[in-house]
């Protein structure tokens, strides 16, 4: 009998028409949670559901607009993080917020000391800490030296001692956010066996994850979030992947109708000009074969958190990898840095088109020059006339709306710096143009005139790598479908494949 069918009548821990606005914008509509004694609850959702901003609410980083909370069947506000850890509800998040220059004893009980008598003058009791950070952290199945600097462990071990940490102010409620993102499978499933531990111990676990497969490894029961709002709860067995797809992204997948596939490549050839061979990164993507030919649009499908963002960074020299092979026109090459894959004819329009992408102080006409000028070197100029005309022929193709090629690029719309960067790349010319998710945020006419300029590309000869959460955009522009799950390959479609059949391959159930 699992947690969520041997649960006692009361929840732990209840919210009831949880609201949140900022500026007059509501983040959180009539959210609702229930956590019962001894479970692990999945909280699911895209970017952007609300899932942080309920964990702020549950912790009291932020004070909601409406609605109810009951600890115990107590109703509860805590105003503070340090009242919800005195109530009993502790947070461990994705990056370890503890302090490596101190010991795993200190970090445990930073900011709580146990201390000595009137006699030692309140000195802290160090042999004290000590042996209850022993306690907790053999209560956790780690046999670590606690005295030892936080820094000399791993992070699989580091995350471990945030847990043990949230376990000495005796939680009744551990909320987990993205605990596993940085943590290889073998030491996923190590902090899965103290989860269900801790479980059997009675505990109450929120668990934040993108991973499909953890959720159905782990959890008793599951949560969805979608806009803000709340959809549903359902036992892990009640709801099977596709099906949790289908409630986080409010579309029925067996709905779904063909979709046109787009024109066949024009200059395709047969010899590959960029293929990876077992190419991954610790942590961040398992080992992935890919294939990209001249003239031809290979989407890259997968859920938030699937790897489609690691293999761009990975393929452009933003990161590197440490394992496989990098092949261009059949050579192995290495990229240390971006500069690298740019002489390779590599481009890259990033995701986070306000902080990786534009220089808002700049001109439109200073952005869209930068990789031309970079690519030049040291010491060699575009003259300013030169910058012009490359601007105002790009503004022109490209339809960029703007008063002046010497307007702040921070000044136009998000569609419209888009464009400028599709056009910083476009002027170097690349052979393998790698697009992170370019229609982001930007209005439906902006999105429609890059989709069809990513065709035309393709069909000149540009090789295009195309990452978009639209899976409508996906399955329109791509000649080829490479679908990502939990950060590796699970699959290739062929055009013309429909939304469904990229739903269905990432749902579908692990092999092994």
């Amino acid at each position: 009998m699992d947690a969520a069918t041997a649960h006692t009548p009361a929840p732990v821990l209840e919210l009831a028409g949880i609201h949140k606005q900022f500026a007059g914008i509501p983040v959180l509509r009539d959210v609702q949670l229930r956590l019962y004694p001894g479970e692990i609850h999945a909280l699911m959702g895209q970017n952007g559901a609300g899932k942080s901003t309920l964990i702020k609410v549950l912790t009291g980083v932020i004070k909601p607009s409406g609605g109810q909370m009951q600890l115990g069947g107590e109703p509860v506000w805590p105003d503070s993080p340090l009242a919800a850890q005195r109530l009993g509800i502790s947070t461990v998040y994705q990056e370890v917020n503890l302090c490596p220059n101190l010991s795993v004893a200190e970090n445990i009980f930073a900011g709580r000391y146990p201390r000595c008598g009137i006699a030692q003058g309140f000195r802290i009791d160090w042999a004290q800490m000590h042996q209850r950070s022993r306690e907790l952290v053999e209560r956790i199945g780690l046999s670590i030296d606690v005295t030892r600097l936080l820094s000399d462990y791993p992070v699989a071990v580091q995350q471990l001692v945030a847990i043990a940490r949230a376990l000495s102010i005796e939680a009744r409620v551990l909320i987990l956010d993205e605990p596993t993102s940085s943590l290889d499978d073998d030491e996923v499933q190590k902090l899965f066996e103290v989860l269900r531990r801790l479980r059997g111990e009675g505990l109450s676990i929120v668990f934040v994850t993108h991973f499909l497969n953890q959720v159905y490894a782990v959890s008793d029961r599951i949560t969805v979030l979608r806009n803000g709002s709340w959809v549903g709860e359902w036992p892990v067995k009640d709801l099977g992947p596709q099906a949790l797809i289908a409630a986080m992204l409010g579309r029925d997948l067996a709905a779904q109708a063909a979709q046109t596939s787009p024109p066949p490549p024009a200059n395709a050839s047969d010899t590959a000009l960029l293929q990876t061979e077992g190419l991954g990164q610790t942590g961040q993507l398992q080992p992935l074969d890919l294939q990209i030919r001249a003239g031809e649009v290979v989407g890259l499908a997968g859920l938030l958190g699937a790897g489609r963002t690691e293999l761009a960074r990975l393929l452009f020299g933003l990161e590197q990898p440490d394992r496989g092979m990098l092949r261009i026109d059949g050579k192995a090459v290495s990229f240390s840095n971006p500069m690298d894959a740019i002489r390779q004819g590599l481009a890259l329009c990033p995701e986070e088109r306000k902080t990786d992408g534009i220089v808002a102080e700049l001109s439109v006409r200073e952005n869209i020059a930068l990789a031309l000028q970079a690519r030049m070197g040291v010491g060699k100029f575009l003259s300013r006339a030169e910058q012009t005309a490359i601007a105002d022929r790009y503004v022109q193709l490209l339809g960029i709306k703007t008063a002046s090629v010497d307007t702040p690029i921070g000044l136009l719309s998000g569609g419209n710096q888009q464009k400028a960067i599709l056009a910083r790349w476009m002027a170097i010319e690349p052979r393998l143009l790698i697009l992170d998710e370019p229609t982001r945020g930007i209005d439906v006419a902006a999105k429609q005139e890059i989709m069809e300029q990513i065709l035309r590309l393709a069909q000149a000869g540009m090789a295009v790598l195309f990452i978009s959460s639209e899976m409508s955009e996906v399955v329109r522009v791509s000649h080829r479908i490479v679908v990502l799950r939990d950060r590796r390959k699970v699959g290739e479609l062929p055009a013309g494949s429909t939304e469904d059949a990229v739903y269905e391959l990432i749902a579908a159930e692990q092999h092994a």
